[in-house]
């Protein structure tokens, strides 16, 4: 060894062991179990924290022996369990924040049903806060979750709230618009305007004229252009209190799937951006950016720009539609109406999407695709293919899938064969999961969404995420969904229970895997020395509670680099 390299040899072993000298903990915490999710799965009795780092895991006399100093900070659980901080594989924090945070949130994932009337009512009860030039905005009807079955609005509904005030009110799916005719007015859509390009449709009826439905995003933009922007200041707020909403359920890391789909790629950046460079994030973020707002040659930032707490690492893909909105792009056709022969439609050719994903695999993005129906998985896992071939170590670009709803088998390996990990909104399983059984998609295929089981048992990786604003972000509740699979609207049922996984798998898929899913995995997802103190204490250990109560254990308080998240 050359002298200069035993200098910087002694420099940098001395630098570690000032960094973790023990007796200098930070904080120790004790007195209740430390659920690790290590390879072994371990439980511990203690772990100590020095400079947001975990520096030891193990016995409590150990422990503190080695690391209690007289200004380490010693949380005693009182029985109440330690855990790592969860990771929300997919969620869409900005355009929650815009839904729900800025708009009005008709969103209703409890029963009894909303009817076409009680959502009339509460847009016309919400008229007073609509500002003069203003837009009636609102998020989350659900005309599977409407009673009766299918009850969906249209313009003359959304007339019946206001002729005179703009109303664009979106599906829960985020898939289907609704407007009123000034909407239609204002955003000059006429009957005779062409559907727009990227699976967009102005929804007419028999005599072509426009119902007041819109299908997919690119439908939106006319509408969109022309509504108010919110401030700066209305903004930040609303994303500020969507990320302490995802803190204060033990999320310490969250991916934003559609980064550009509100203003723009740009813009966007640099909201996060700012957020971060003045500290204000209470959760790591990892950004998608959304393939349909990227402009042609797009190279302003690249593939793994940023740090810790902000990376960009992914471009997203929107293939087909929402299951439950019936624009899935399925292989057989929809069982609702009875006799339907519409099985839902891809937004993009086979060739247009490989190409496009292609450009940016190609500059080391990693690839994220949303596919519900089985025919847009059959394209994805093509372009996957093709995008793959000569690739020694195909697991290593970690490509994803989002949803993968209706499937089958052959999918299923040959998903796990490429390394691909799905990441499955496991809330369609309890709040869809009547309507896809008895009506939408019938039982032999609704038996098979988000299919975890066979994952497992293939040998692959999956995650659960809440799809926010789609359903609620709640990874205490998604464990109990997967480990039950039953679905809420009575008379209660599993929905295929081969399906179903362990509490210990769905714990790895809100940790661990959710983190190696998203690069993180050296960083976060489990309680392991060296790794940052992103943690959640819990009233009780999930591994010892009965799996439909675990969605009930309330969360103590979470905490980001050994330091607590304040949710004010």
């Amino acid at each position: 060894m050359t002298l200069i390299k035993k200098i910087l040899t002694i420099v940098l072993l001395s630098s570690a062991s000032l960094t973790f000298a023990k007796g200098n903990a930070d904080t120790i915490f004790y007195g209740g179990p430390i659920v690790t999710v290590n390879q072994k799965n371990d439980e511990v009795q203690a772990l100590a924290v020095q400079g947001g780092k975990i520096v030891a895991v193990g016995n409590k006399d150990a422990v503190t022996k080695d690391w209690q100093s007289k200004t380490t900070q010693l949380v005693d659980l009182k029985g109440q369990t330690l855990m790592p901080g969860f990771v929300e594989p997919h969620v869409h924090i900005m355009i929650t924040s815009v839904f729900e945070g800025l708009g009005l949130n008709l969103s209703n994932f409890n029963l009894p049903y909303d009817t076409k009337e009680t959502l009339i009512a509460k847009m016309k009860a919400h008229l007073k806060n609509v500002p003069k030039g203003g837009w009636l905005f609102g998020f989350g009807v659900d005309p599977s979750r409407t009673s009766p079955f299918m009850a969906e609005l249209n313009a003359d509904d959304l007339d019946k709230v206001s002729k005179d005030v703009p109303i664009f009110i979106v599906n829960q799916s985020g898939h289907i618009g609704y407007v009123n005719r000034k909407a239609f007015e204002l955003a000059g859509v006429t009957d005779k305007t062409p559907n727009p390009k990227g699976g967009g449709i102005y929804v007419k009826d028999a005599n072509g004229k426009l119902t007041g439905k819109l299908v997919e995003p690119p439908s939106y933009l006319p509408f969109m252009a022309k509504m108010p922007n919110p401030t700066e200041a209305e903004l930040i707020g609303a994303i500020l209190g969507t990320m302490r909403k995802m803190a204060s359920v033990g999320v310490t890391t969250a991916s934003e799937m559609s980064v550009g789909g509100n203003f723009g790629v740009d813009k966007e950046i640099a909201i996060y951006k700012g957020l971060f460079a003045k500290n204000l994030s209470p959760i790591r973020v990892r950004g998608y950016l959304f393939s349909e707002a990227m402009p042609p040659g797009y190279k302003t930032i690249k593939s793994n720009e940023g740090d810790d707490r902000l990376r960009f690492i992914g471009i997203k893909y929107i293939s087909d539609g929402s299951t439950q909105g019936l624009t899935a792009a399925l292989r057989e056709p929809y069982t609702y109406p009875k006799g339907s022969s519409w099985s839902g439609a891809l937004n993009y050719k086979d060739d247009e999407i490989y190409q496009s994903m292609k450009s940016y695999f190609d500059q080391g993005w990693q690839i994220s695709t949303h596919s519900n129906g089985d025919k847009a998985i059959d394209q994805t896992l093509k372009s996957y293919t093709k995008l793959l071939a000569g690739n020694s170590k195909p697991q290593d670009r970690r490509l994803r899938i989002e949803h993968f709803t209706v499937n089958h088998p052959a999918q299923v390996q040959q998903t796990v064969k490429l390394g691909v990990i799905p990441s499955f909104t496991i809330g369609h399983v309890d709040y869809w999961g009547s309507a896809f059984y008895n009506q939408i998609i019938g039982a032999d295929r609704a038996k098979r969404i988000d299919p975890a089981g066979e994952i497992k048992r293939a040998g692959g990786k999956f995650t659960l995420h809440s799809d926010t604003p789609v359903s609620n972000v709640g990874p205490l509740n998604y464990i109990t969904e997967s480990v039950t699979r039953m679905w809420q609207l009575p008379p209660s049922k599993a929905l295929g229970p081969d399906q179903a996984i362990s509490v210990d798998d769905a714990i790895r898929a809100i940790t661990i895997d959710a983190a190696y899913q998203i690069f993180a995995d050296q960083l976060v997802g489990s309680l392991e020395v060296g790794k940052q103190a992103d943690l959640v204490i819990l009233e009780k250990n999930p591994r010892k509670t009965k799996p439909e109560e675990i969605r009930n254990i309330k969360v103590m308080s979470t905490w980001i680099d050994g330091k607590q998240v304040s949710l004010k």
